[in-house]
């Protein structure tokens, strides 16, 4: 294949600007044939597929009227683009001219040689001239060819022949036309038909793998939402889109089938069966463009079942949170109105009352919902759900809440069933009878006599009850009785009581004829005293006022509180690893127990957890309890922890080394004793999560924090504090991307500060490279990802690996490098908002580098603005001033946004797609290997 505008080693290349001109136009853009359909029709050069004895392509210039007339620029595109069809093989052996002038005059003759001399594209082989027939313009060639054979500055032979017969000497019959006396079929028509559907085929296929690639990233970057109707919404739209895709894809692989067939049909037209080159050529062509479709398509097929399948997890996801919180509300409630249920009741009646509103909580829809719950989310987590980590601790968080009801249940059926039991033995007791009888009704002898026979009566059944005496009963209960109940209980035994009452009575019954004057004497008890309720009424409102006081306490202060509880639980969920596990890794007893492969390796899986551990511990938990009263302060409190918890990041680089020899011991015996020991539900590997989760875990506080703290004391350090903690997130994430980098032979750590990383589409281009290399690389882009250093910028591949049906982290395979103290950039490529160049040594290398969007774009803009900037000052402090004004001078291009340079790489011409090269991805970047 020739790229356009290249020149082969026989030919010369005149020197006029307008040749230039041309030749670099035509770099820019391939020529198409329905680019340049009226100049192919005029017929005035033929590729009709013959071959010379070695193979060499045929280029058949025939009799035309008008071929002086025809414009340089015609001419031009139409040998170029004939030039391009053959393959690559074909073309390096030269191509043979032959030009028919029978009936011509020498001057188009020498118009036809001059034109290919000056302007032929491709490799010549040699030049076959048919004279023309007529006697005088035949004897006026034979000089005119031997005075001017030099002007023509051709190194290839020129053969003047006299008739077709003398042709056939050189070309065999059977590669030739009718025209020349050859026996090859050849219709112009239906070979520019054809030419138009391979390559109108060629670009949808171009065009088909671009959309899917485009689509495959938007997948890749999409955030997964956090609701369920926006990810309904987003699953809806991306099915949708993806269906769309599907259906273009089948059409165009119905256009190639359709195209392919009619290519077969035309090769089964020859009598021989045998087709020429060019027609096996286009034959293979649309076999590889039908292939690279297929591949394409099921590549992006595997990509978009992995993403669709995350999609309706994230679906369940959003599904099982929002019923987990309206479970959450109603298990909430029903602890409430339990543990609002504290009355034992003050008589039978009552207490049944209360065991009836007992088991009617017991009854409620939510704590069967809160186990249907738990369960669903089990299985979510069976199903291998990428959500784990979020959905076990909510089910954990059910299954407490629903055992803390049904502990505090049986709790309070068992007081209520002594309290029961109590009142019921109390109104056997006649307690009650006694207490019912109203003192100052019985100074009168009616009311006395009436008491009188309701006490002899009771006496007369009372050997029938067998009663104990009401002190074993207060003896026996006395922690479930309530005030009012224990004031109802006399110290007395029940006999004495009767006795006394029915001594009482009697006398009061003895009726005397003066009148009495009624006097009520104190009661001994009264089933109306208050004055044991005086306390509950006062402990109500006490309460009422604290829940009042409550409602006032700032925002901040329950964030803080927050903050101050989780950092104390954390440090207890630190404290109980290394105690429960890392320090029984030392003990001589337990080493029976420890796995091999955890011999020597206490680092290696617990990282620097003590470190963590000992700053916390005797730190920072300390610092952050001084703010409880203060959570203005906080932010200071951060700020000046600042270099102390970078302490994260060494944890976090070993953290895939740790998970890897989790997977290998962490089933062992000596794992589960400790986790049995310390009565932990979750193994090792959810707790060594922990510090992962807590150093993210502050910037999400700070923010609430902030939001409670507009425009108040203390704001500007909680800003300060809230963007140095994103900063730390941020380099704990850019240091695991680090340590991800495999095939660097250097050392990372001279390379100076990590400043920036990220994936983006790359081309390249070369001034020193082969010119197809050239060609080819700036037309399909390479997905690379970038890491900016202070000292230099690593260019890597992505891979996404599994190993053991464990999923890894992402490595990155080294690929180039740039020192920056060599790099220029240009910020502002034409054509693409989200392009910028950086080119090295004076543009010898040039990268033009596509960002996903406008934001990463000018993120890496204004950092590589600043590493340039920073080279500048230090140039004017150490270099010469010849190398300073150098360095300045590379600068301000890197300022001037007016410069570009041109953002659309040259792709190769339609018969390199055809080829198999780099102009239809043969997979979609994101799907998997790539280049």
């Amino acid at each position: 294949h020739f790229p356009p505008g290249r020149r082969g080693p026989l030919c010369e290349q005149t020197s006029s600007a307008k040749h230039q001109n041309e030749i670099m136009q035509q770099e820019i853009r391939p020529l198409l044939a329905k680019d340049i359909i009226e100049q192919l029709k005029r017929q005035f050069a033929l590729l009709s597929g013959g071959r010379g004895k070695d193979g060499a392509p045929i280029i058949t210039f025939p009799e035309y009227a008008g071929f002086s007339d025809l414009p340089d620029e015609d001419f031009l595109n139409v040998v170029t683009y004939l030039t391009s069809i053959p393959s690559l093989d074909a073309a390096s052996i030269g191509f043979i001219i032959i030009i028919d002038r029978r009936r011509d005059k020498w001057s188009s003759v020498r118009t036809s040689l001059a034109r290919i001399a000056g302007a032929f594209p491709g490799n010549l082989q040699l030049v076959l001239v048919l004279r023309p027939s007529r006697f005088i313009q035949r004897a006026i060639a034979d000089i005119g060819i031997r005075l001017h054979r030099d002007d023509f500055k051709m190194k290839v032979p020129i053969i003047m022949l006299n008739s077709v017969s003398d042709l056939h000497g050189y070309i065999d019959k059977a590669q030739l036309t009718c025209e020349l006396g050859g026996n090859l079929e050849y219709c112009h028509k239906q070979w520019i038909s054809l030419r138009t559907a391979i390559e109108n085929f060629a670009v949808t296929v171009k065009s088909t793998a671009q959309k899917l690639q485009k689509f495959g990233t938007d997948l890749a970057e999409t955030e997964l939402p956090n609701d369920v109707r926006c990810t309904k919404d987003l699953l809806a739209a991306h099915n949708e889109k993806h269906d769309k895709l599907k259906e273009e894809l089948k059409q165009a692989m119905k256009e190639g089938t359709t195209l392919l067939s009619c290519i077969k049909e035309q090769a089964n037209k020859n009598p021989n069966n045998k087709s020429n080159p060019d027609e096996a050529e286009n034959l293979t062509t649309v076999e590889r463009l039908l292939a690279q479709l297929d591949e394409t398509e099921n590549a992006f097929e595997q990509f978009w079942s992995k993403h669709h399948l995350k999609l309706e997890q994230c679906l369940q996801l959003r599904h099982f949170e929002q019923d987990f919180r309206e479970v959450k509300v109603s298990l909430d409630s029903l602890m409430a109105t339990q543990a609002a249920l504290s009355d034992i009741g003050d008589c039978v009646t009552r207490v049944e009352q209360l065991l009836k509103d007992l088991r009617a909580l017991e009854e409620k829809e939510s704590l069967e919902k809160a186990q249907l719950h738990a369960l669903h989310g089990d299985q979510l987590i069976q199903s291998n759900h990428y959500a784990v980590d979020s959905i076990r601790p909510k089910c954990v968080e059910l299954r407490r809440i629903y055992d803390n009801f049904t502990n505090e249940a049986k709790k309070k059926y068992d007081i209520l069933a002594k309290s029961h039991e109590i009142h019921k033995l109390m109104d056997k007791s006649g307690v009650y009878l006694l207490a019912s009888q109203a003192v100052d009704k019985c100074q009168s002898q009616e009311g006395a006599e009436a008491a009188l026979q309701d006490i002899e009566r009771f006496l007369e059944t009372a050997k029938e009850h067998q009663l104990s005496s009401l002190k074993d009963l207060y003896n026996q209960y006395e922690i479930v009785l309530t005030q009012e109940v224990k004031v109802r209980l006399p110290g007395d035994s029940e006999p004495e009581m009767f006795e006394k009452r029915h001594v009482s009575l009697k006398r009061l019954s003895a009726k005397q004829t003066r009148p009495v004057q009624p006097v009520a004497p104190r009661p001994e008890s009264s089933p109306k005293r208050s004055s044991p309720r005086t306390p509950r009424t006062a402990g109500h409102g006490e309460s009422e006022n604290q829940r009042v006081n409550g409602l006032n306490i700032l925002p901040s202060r329950h964030i803080m509180n927050e903050l101050i509880e989780t950092e104390r639980l954390y440090v207890e969920e630190l404290q109980s690893i290394i105690e429960g596990y890392a320090t029984e890794l030392d003990k001589a007893e337990s080493s029976h127990l420890v796995p091999a492969a955890l011999q020597d390796k206490k680092e290696v899986l617990f990282g620097n957890l003590p470190e963590i551990y000992e700053f916390h511990n005797r730190t920072f938990l300390k610092e952050l309890e001084n703010c409880a009263e203060n959570p203005e302060l906080v932010g200071t409190c951060f700020l000046k922890r600042k270099e102390d918890l970078q302490v994260y990041e060494k944890y976090c680089q070993n953290k895939p080394r740790s998970e890897s020899l989790w997977r290998q011991c962490g089933d062992s015996a000596f794992f589960q004793e400790c986790q049995k020991k310390l009565d932990h539900k979750l193994s090792l590997d959810a707790y060594l999560l922990k510090p992962v989760q807590r150093i993210t875990k502050y910037q999400l506080l700070l923010k609430e924090m902030l939001k409670c703290s507009k425009n108040s004391e203390g704001t500007a350090e909680l800003e300060e504090a809230l963007a140095t903690m994103l900063d730390i997130v941020k380099s704990v994430n850019d240091s695991m991307h680090q340590i991800a980098i495999t095939g660097f032979e250097g050392n990372l750590y001279e390379l100076g500060k990590l400043l920036m990383q990220g994936s983006f589409n790359v081309w390249t281009e070369h001034k020193k490279g082969h010119s197809k290399v050239k060609d080819l690389a700036r037309f399909k882009p390479m997905q690379r990802h970038l890491f900016l250093y202070s000292k230099m910028l690593l260019f890597c591949k992505k891979r996404e690996e599994t190993s053991d049906g464990h999923e890894k982290s992402p490595s990155y395979s080294f690929k180039h490098s740039l020192k920056m103290s060599a790099v220029g950039i240009t910020e502002n490529v034409k054509g693409d908002l989200k392009k910028f160049e950086v080119w090295y040594n004076g543009r010898e290398e040039v990268y033009i580098i596509q960002a996903s969007s406008m934001d990463v774009k000018n993120m890496w803009v204004s950092e590589i603005r600043k590493v340039l900037t920073g080279q500048l000052e230090a140039c004017r402090g150490t270099r010469a001033p010849r190398v300073l004004k150098q360095r300045i001078g590379r600068l301000n291009k890197v300022s001037a946004s007016s410069q570009t340079y041109s953002d659309t790489p040259t792709p190769p011409r339609l018969c390199a797609i055809c080829k198999g090269t780099t102009a239809v991805p043969r997979a979609v970047p994101l799907l998997g290997p790539g280049h």
